[in-house]
C-alpha cells in the first residue's frame, strides 16, 4: 500500500524551461540597461546559445559575442535570484488537489539550493507538499542517485520505503537510489524536457512509465 507520493521537481511538476527562459529575461534586461543593448536581440541570442552549446558557458559566450567585460558571477546571481512566472503542470496541480489527504506528498530535488527553494516558493508547493528535501542542503555528495535522501524522506513520513512512490523524469539519477532501497518508481515522460528522449537499461529506469499524472492513480490502485 502506498502511503507517501514523492516527486522530483524540474520537468516533473512544472516545465523547467519556463524558469530558464524567465531567468534569462532578467539577465538580458540587466545587460540591455547596463550597456545600452537591444533586449530582444540579447534574449534571442541567449536562447540560441542555449540550443547550440547547452547551459555550461552561456553567459561567457554571450559576453564575448557582444564584447562585454561583465563579471560573469553577477549574471549568475541575477539568474539565480530571478522571480519568473512559472506554474505547475495542470495534471500535477489536479493530482495534488484531488488526492490531498489521501496521500502524504513529498519532493526530492537536485540543484543549487537557493534556486530550488526559489522555484518551490514560486510554485507555492508548500500549500500541497508535506516534506521537501533539496539535496544540495546536505551537500553535493547527497544529490541523487544517493539513496540517503530517499531514506530520509521515508523516515520523515514514518513509513517503509516500499510504502513510498517516487516520480521523476530523469533515468540518469531519479530511480537508481529509490529502487535500491525498495521504493516504487514511476517515470513521467512529457512532451518536452531535457530527458524525454533518454532511455537507459532496465536497472536505471522506473518500474512504470506514464505521460500524464492523470494516469498515476490507476497504477497506484491496480499495480501496487
Amino acid at each position: 500500500m502506498v502511503k507517501a507520493v514523492i516527486f522530483d521537481l524540474d520537468d516533473t511538476l512544472y516545465r523547467e524551461k519556463d524558469f530558464v527562459e524567465g531567468a534569462f529575461k532578467y539577465v538580458c534586461k540587466y545587460l540591455s540597461m547596463q550597456y545600452e543593448l537591444n533586449f530582444g536581440k540579447l534574449y534571442e541570442d541567449i536562447n540560441d546559445i542555449l540550443k547550440k552549446h547547452g547551459r555550461g558557458s552561456i553567459f561567457n559566450i554571450l559576453c564575448k559575442k557582444y564584447n562585454i567585460a561583465e563579471d560573469i558571477s553577477t549574471l549568475v546571481n541575477i539568474y539565480r535570484n530571478s522571480l519568473p512566472q512559472i506554474d505547475l503542470y495542470e495534471d500535477a496541480a489536479n493530482f495534488f488537489k484531488k488526492y490531498s489527504g489521501k496521500y502524504s506528498f513529498g519532493i526530492i530535488t537536485d540543484g543549487k539550493a537557493s534556486v530550488q527553494w526559489n522555484k518551490i516558493g514560486l510554485l507555492n508547493l508548500k500549500k500541497y507538499v508535506d516534506g521537501i528535501i533539496v539535496t544540495d542542503d546536505y551537500g553535493k555528495k547527497y544529490w541523487k542517485p544517493n539513496s540517503f535522501v530517499y531514506l530520509k524522506m521515508a523516515q520523515y513520513f514514518e513509513c517503509r520505503p516500499e510504502e513510498c512512490l517516487y516520480i521523476g523524469d530523469n533515468p540518469n539519477k531519479d530511480f537508481i537510489g529509490a529502487r535500491a532501497i525498495g521504493m516504487n518508481t514511476i517515470r513521467i515522460i512529457r512532451k518536452s524536457g531535457d530527458h524525454m528522449n533518454t532511455f537507459l537499461d532496465s536497472s536505471k529506469e522506473a518500474d512504470f512509465n506514464i505521460n500524464s499524472m492523470d494516469k498515476l492513480q490507476n497504477i497506484i490502485e491496480n499495480r501496487m
